[in-house]
């Protein structure tokens, strides 16, 4: 077994595995993991708070629920769903050796990548949907409980199969150091160079990249048919024919909408950046030897593509609610001053 100096990379019987979140230069380290726990549990109470708060405004806001509400308060679960292996992340932290078993270990890796691709793939649903019904020429919001039913449960199971190598893959082995002794880490351990390839090409294409065109496609065909609409509104010198008999209508709030979503995955795509660059550099280790990837440099970069889960519903929120935010700032003013 030999272990880079300066890395967390182990390399046991011609293969390199990465140590992920355990610490394995772990000494004098009690301050820098408290400050560790600090910021990332702040995330996870931000996360929480934030995502609750943006459900209840939207529930609030729609009272008549519609295919909408209910996929934008998909996105809120998958937002909390994320974060929910922060505990785990905590304890390894602080435990060195991972002490909580196969199944965490099995889950941990899977639960994060499966949430962020149903939080991409929830919102490229929504754009879906918006376009749809601005086709259909609906210009109320409707409910369509079978359409919505299968939405979701495509959004969950593509996600869920999507992830699954991390899963199957993910799973502890045993080392020997001699200054620590005998440690356990969770790793993910590939049968073979190419699967691993593979599987990171295809779950970043369809997982990021196919919603994220998606979205913006979306979002071209409802500028399309906005400026239409408008030329249609101009004065013209001739009449228009007889023969044209429905136009398509984009209302102020379809458009803010669509705008609201493409800011989220710009934020989106920026959070994930980083992590997507890590992820490729250790899908390099065993061609490149053995670039410069900490545990403590992967722990931040996760504790920054998690900060997403708690920016999506105050940008979603601040976005789409202006004016409730407004009402709410001022009767909070308001209210002392009648006291």
């Amino acid at each position: 077994m030999a272990i880079h100096p300066y890395t967390h990379f182990l390399h046991l019987r011609n293969v390199t595995y990465f140590s992920f979140f355990t610490e394995l230069h772990h000494s004098d380290s009690v301050a820098s993991t408290i400050v560790e726990t600090l910021v990332i549990s702040a995330v996870f109470l931000l996360s929480v708070a934030a995502n609750a708060g943006a459900a209840a405004l939207v529930t609030w806001e729609r009272r008549l629920l519609a295919n909408k509400t209910i996929l934008t308060l998909n996105l809120f679960v998958a937002d909390v769903l994320f974060v929910s292996m922060i505990p785990l992340i905590v304890a390894v932290r602080w435990t060195v050796s991972w002490t909580l078993g196969y199944a965490a270990c099995h889950t941990l890796l899977y639960v994060i990548c499966m949430s962020a691709c149903v939080t991409i793939t929830t919102l490229a649903s929504i754009s879906v949907e918006r376009v749809q019904a601005i086709l259909r020429l609906q210009t109320v919001p409707t409910l369509n409980p079978r359409m919505v039913t299968a939405t979701l449960t495509f959004i969950w199971a593509f996600s869920a199969l999507t992830s699954i190598p991390l899963s199957l893959f993910f799973t502890v082995i045993e080392v020997d150091f001699p200054e620590q002794e005998h440690i356990r880490i969770c790793t993910l351990k590939w049968p073979d160079t190419t699967g691993e390839i593979v599987w990171n090409v295809a779950f970043t294409a369809l997982c990021f990249l196919l919603p994220g065109l998606i979205i913006v496609v979306s979002y071209s065909k409802i500028l399309q048919i906005t400026k239409s609409c408008r030329r249609r509104l101009q004065p013209r010198d001739s009449h228009s024919p007889v023969g044209d008999s429905f136009e398509y209508q984009v209302s102020r709030q379809d458009i803010r909408l669509f705008r609201t979503l493409l800011v989220l995955v710009l934020s989106f795509l920026i959070m994930w950046s980083p992590i997507f660059i890590i992820i490729f550099l250790l899908l390099a280790r065993n061609f490149l030897g053995h670039p410069y990837v900490s545990s403590t440099m992967f722990f931040w970069v996760v504790t920054f593509t998690l900060t997403n889960s708690a920016l999506n519903p105050i940008l979603y929120s601040v976005c789409q609610f202006k004016n409730s935010w407004r009402r709410l700032c001022c009767s909070s003013v308001v209210a002392p001053l009648r006291k």
